[in-house]
């Protein structure tokens, strides 16, 4: 069986598969590449780049329903979510089409002493490597394509096995919108092949999306040969709830935010923390709403969840309950797996020597605690290996901000689910990686800053 192929886990029916790369057609598309990059970079102006990148945009815009049919083939997303995905990822195209030039303006410096000026210059750095996850096919592409094909650096993108379609489709744009064939090459790579790519002195920097294990290979790999690496990595994000008048809405969030891609988002909420005061309500009236959501089709017209990415995910979170729950934890509510339809549940009297404390639960499964102190949950909050996002509901400014403060995570969310944006930085603490993608700061990863010192 090919290691790229389209499975429909609604069915588990394989509708296509992909060859792999061969060894000496990825050793030609590392060397097209880096080929590539000179033109690409100084053969055009900023300008120029960011007009092409805007075109990626809207190709995007033009074709994302026969976009997102594809990713809810490939790994079940419901088809108004998967067109949404869509529509984001032509936002972050245009986002750097707009800002690209202002983002790479030379920054000068006032100098302390001596006479004359300096400035730093932004510039491309070469051959690019992006490995990217299966849960945001076009989306995760975009973060990491938009900004460094704007600046100049040129891209060889290894997708998800599971993805190839989308890959294939992405790739298409790309070369349909003026961005060279060998600027951005779609790679079909096994992981052997992938360390091969990584160790090659012509491949400048590397950006993964993915689980903490290929984080840590890959990153491994690309200090052996000293290389740049950006690093996405899982998360298990607080959601804290410490004073409401209105905890339905504040529930209506939880459900939001933990159910954002069928639960399968790293920055999804995934552990409930809530005032004891709060508690026994929340969790009524959560249980309730999360369970109420069933999967269902997801190339209906309506469906809010469709089914786990694939068999291995949904193995793996049954896996992850069963062993919750034989470790004290209680069944507050839902539960149940029907093929690849994992039903919402909720989960209770997690204690710190349950397997469930320190993992990430990558499905429509909530963990809910009760803090008996704001102190108290904050401790709960950070109290774990990983710190990507985190959300804070209180109705107290003061409190949000002393609480958002202490959090040790790479963003915080007070009063809001779902309130990412192209200019927003994304990315993590501890065990959630490292670097950022979207915004200025997604623009300032894979480029020389270079010193430019005139004497006076």
């Amino acid at each position: 069986m090919s290691d790229y192929a389209v499975v429909d886990p609604a069915t588990g029916e394989t509708l296509k598969t992909y060859p792999t790369i061969t060894d000496d057609e990825l050793q030609g598309a590392i060397g097209r590449a880096h080929a590539a990059h000179p033109s690409w970079s100084k053969g055009m102006t900023v300008e120029e780049r960011a007009a092409i990148v805007r075109r990626v945009g809207e190709l995007h815009e033009e074709r994302k329903q026969e976009l997102g049919e594809i990713i809810t083939r490939e790994m079940g997303k419901p088809i108004e979510q998967a067109v949404g995905e869509v529509e984001f990822s032509a936002a972050i195209y245009q986002y750097y089409a707009d800002n690209g030039p202002k983002l790479l303006a030379d920054e000068p410096i006032d100098l302390l002493d001596g006479e004359g000026s300096a400035l730093v210059r932004r510039s491309s750095i070469g051959v690019l490597l992006g490995i990217m996850p299966w849960n945001y096919p076009y989306y995760q592409v975009a973060r990491f394509a938009g900004p460094n094909l704007v600046i100049g650096n040129t891209i060889l993108l290894k997708h998800a096995p599971q993805c190839p379609e989308s890959a294939a489709a992405m790739e298409q744009i790309f070369h349909e919108a003026g961005v060279p064939a060998d600027a951005y090459i779609n790679i079909y790579a096994t992981n052997d092949q992938i360390s091969t790519v990584i160790a090659d002195p012509r491949v400048q920097g590397i950006s993964l999306t993915g689980s903490g294990r290929a984080g840590a290979a890959v990153a491994e790999q690309a200090g052996r040969h000293l290389k740049k690496v950006v690093l996405e990595l899982g998360g298990s994000d607080p959601f804290i709830v410490l004073k409401t008048d209105d905890l339905d809405a504040v529930v209506e969030s939880a459900v939001g935010g933990r159910l954002e891609n069928g639960g399968q988002a790293c920055n999804a909420a995934k552990r409930f923390i809530v005032a004891d005061d709060l508690y026994d309500s929340f969790l009524e009236k959560f249980s309730a709403a999360l369970t109420a959501v069933e999967p269902g089709d997801p190339k209906a017209e309506g469906t809010a969840m469709g089914p786990l990415s694939s068999a291995l995910a949904s193995d793996r979170l049954e896996q992850q309950v069963q062993a919750a729950l034989d470790g004290g934890a209680k069944l507050v509510a839902g539960g149940g797996r029907e093929g690849n339809f994992f039903k919402t549940a909720v989960i209770a009297d997690v204690t710190p020597d349950n397997p469930a404390y320190g993992q990430e639960f990558f499905g429509p499964v909530a963990q809910v605690y009760k803090a008996g102190s704001e102190d108290e949950a904050i401790k709960l909050a950070n109290d774990t290996p990983y710190g990507l996002g985190s959300y804070v509901f209180t109705n107290d400014p003061d409190q949000a901000l002393r609480v958002a403060d202490q959090i040790e995570a790479g963003m915080v969310f007070v009063n809001a689910v779902g309130a990412e944006g192209v200019e927003l930085p994304f990315g993590g603490v501890k065990q959630s990686g490292f670097g950022r993608e979207l915004g200025r700061y997604g623009a300032d990863e894979f480029v020389n800053k270079k010193l430019i010192r005139v004497a006076g």
